[in-house]
């Protein structure tokens, strides 16, 4: 069981800090994948467009036919991005999750633009306890939560390779949000009894990210 806590004062510094907007552009192509990341906080969609809205943008080596529609983007491609990658300090997307095509004989692309937000994290162990934990009068918003593996790194004591091998298992889950959230402290438990199992026969861990507030601030409901 994990349980960090950081002052209001260093998460208001560091929000100033960390507040720039970063920008993502991947080109469209079988494989390609696009990556988000922090060096510290955790990542925060703000705007993404699969598709085209200019003549520039992934150009290179395109005739002007496939670059005339600027007016080109698939509906709820922020939602894709923000369901897999809020809460997280790196995400990957393949951007043939995108199999509705807005704007048939266009080179597309996705562009995406974040924000690193500070944040606490837990790792929890399946099988045990995530505490989540503010100091007094202050309560627990979730940016995101996950529920599975992502590396080979983490939770891996005493567990074979065949338990720790599979990193491509993990599914976001809003329980623990809808547990925890406006809450002062909390406590979940890490198992497939609560979030179901994503990977039979792989070691799972939950891994959080929060932050404490004030009751009323624009972060909490």
């Amino acid at each position: 069981m994990l349980h960090f806590r950081l002052s209001t004062t260093l998460l208001l510094a560091a929000t100033c800090s960390l507040m720039t907007a970063e920008k993502a552009i991947t080109c469209g192509g079988d494989g390609n994948v696009q990556r988000l990341s922090c060096d510290t906080g955790v990542i925060s969609v703000q705007t993404a467009l699969y598709g085209r809205s200019d003549t520039v943008t992934c150009s290179e080596g395109r005739p002007p036919a496939q670059l005339a529609n600027t007016q080109c983007s698939l509906a709820g491609t922020v939602d894709v991005l923000k369901n897999r990658c809020d809460g997280k300090r790196q995400c990957e997307l393949n951007i043939n999750v995108f199999t509705t095509d807005p704007c048939y004989g266009i080179y597309k692309y996705l562009e995406t633009t974040y924000t690193c937000l500070p944040a606490l994290h837990i790792d929890a162990c399946e099988g045990s306890l995530a505490q989540l934990q503010c100091d007094q009068g202050q309560v627990i918003f979730v940016y995101g939560a996950d529920y599975g593996r992502r590396d080979q790194t983490t939770c891996i004591y005493q567990r074979p390779p065949n338990q720790v091998q599979n990193i491509y298992c993990s599914s976001p889950t809003p329980k623990v949000a809808d547990s925890c959230n406006g809450k002062n402290s909390c406590t979940i438990a890490a198992s497939n009894s609560v979030f179901g199992d994503p990977c039979v026969g792989t070691y799972k861990y939950l891994d959080v990210a929060y932050t404490c507030d004030y009751p009323g601030t624009d972060l909490l409901p």
